[in-house]
């Protein structure tokens, strides 16, 4: 189940959920709504669903240090069903398992900040509202919901 590689300017968005076809589409419109420039992969094989993060985690530590894949974000089960399409962003590298919740629309400044290496996960995964959600920096982060 080796996670498809990138070349680090784009970050994986992994669908692994397919009971709703329609969402999958709705989620895919609402990133590429977000993004002026796309740094989105879409992955949408069924090979990988029901994949868990656990699953993740042990396919990239047996990967090849130049096919690994530092961090990726789930259309899960929860992302198909909820209002917001909220994804789930994984950390595979630094604090591997880490999560949080993102919606499309803050999903670019996460992949940008990523892949220049402007920022890492944790600066993201620590500004999360109550609902485990990031909301972007310029709302003060920590907004409920």
């Amino acid at each position: 189940m080796a996670l498809p590689g990138g070349d680090g300017d784009f970050s994986l968005v992994l669908r692994t959920d397919f009971s709703d076809d329609a969402a999958w589409r709705a989620v895919c419109a609402e990133l590429e709504a977000a993004e002026e420039f796309s740094t989105a992969v879409l992955e949408d094989d069924p090979r990988f669903s029901g994949a868990t993060v656990r699953a993740l985690l042990d396919e990239e530590a047996a990967a090849a240090e130049a096919d690994r894949v530092f961090h990726v974000f789930l259309a899960d089960a929860f992302t198909m069903t909820d209002p917001e399409h909220r994804l789930l962003a994984v950390d595979l590298a630094d604090e591997p398992g880490r999560t949080f919740r993102v919606p499309p629309r803050w999903f670019p400044d996460i992949s940008v900040n990523l892949a220049i290496a402007n920022m890492d996960f944790a600066e993201f995964a620590d500004e999360v509202d109550g609902s485990g959600t990031y909301r972007g920096l310029s709302d003060g982060g920590r907004d409920e919901a």
